[in-house]
Order: structure tokens, then C-alpha cells, then sequence
């Protein structure tokens, strides 16, 4: 069964071949993704690998938890769960616009 890691502490110059190629000195890598900003496209510095198994998977943390990848010593561990968090902004639908709602005829 898949394990999926978080990487942390990346480099923004650091691709997701450039992962992917790290990672498989450790084992099978079943997916590498470099989490990016979704206006600017940029890097947020993380992402997750995917190994083919756990084994493969303890092998990479042990390996490459710490070391150098483009400059920047990485953390590499097992990616947790996504929590849920609350959606910024909580629009409703009272109150939009201007005047209340009501339209004035001035």
C-alpha cells in the first residue's frame, strides 16, 4: 500500500522531477507534487511523495529527513490527514451590496 510523505523546507527553485529523482534512491515513487501559490504559481516551500510501500516509505524519512535538496535541508515525515478548516471570507446573504438590501430612489 501507497505512503504518502510530507516534505517540508523546499527550495522554491526545486522541481517536482527533481523530487521525484531524490526520492527514488529510497524506493518506488508512485507521485511527487510541489504545493504552489494559486495566484502567483509560486512554490509554497512543501509538498507530498507518494512511495509504493511502507518500508519504502520509512527508508526515505530515515534517508533524506534532514539533508540537503537545492540549498535547503529538508523535513521529510508521514503526511497526516488534511484537517478541516473553516472557508475565509463567510459571505451571507443579508447585507450585500449597499442600502440594506432595500433600492432608494433618490
Amino acid at each position: 500500500m501507497a505512503k504518502k510523505l510530507y516534505v517540508g523546507g523546499l527550495s522554491y527553485d526545486t522541481t517536482e522531477q527533481t523530487l521525484k529523482d531524490t526520492f527514488s534512491q529510497a524506493g518506488t515513487v508512485e507521485s511527487a507534487i510541489i504545493i504552489t501559490d494559486k495566484i502567483s504559481g509560486r512554490s509554497k516551500g512543501f509538498g507530498f511523495v507518494e512511495m509504493s510501500s511502507d518500508e519504502e516509505a520509512q527508508k526515505a524519512i530515515e534517508t533524506l529527513n534532514g539533508k540537503e535538496l537545492d540549498g535547503r535541508n529538508i523535513i521529510v515525515n508521514e503526511a497526516r490527514p488534511q484537517e478541516s478548516r473553516p472557508r475565509p471570507g463567510g459571505f451571507s446573504q443579508r447585507g450585500r451590496g449597499f442600502g440594506g438590501g432595500r433600492r432608494q430612489n433618490w
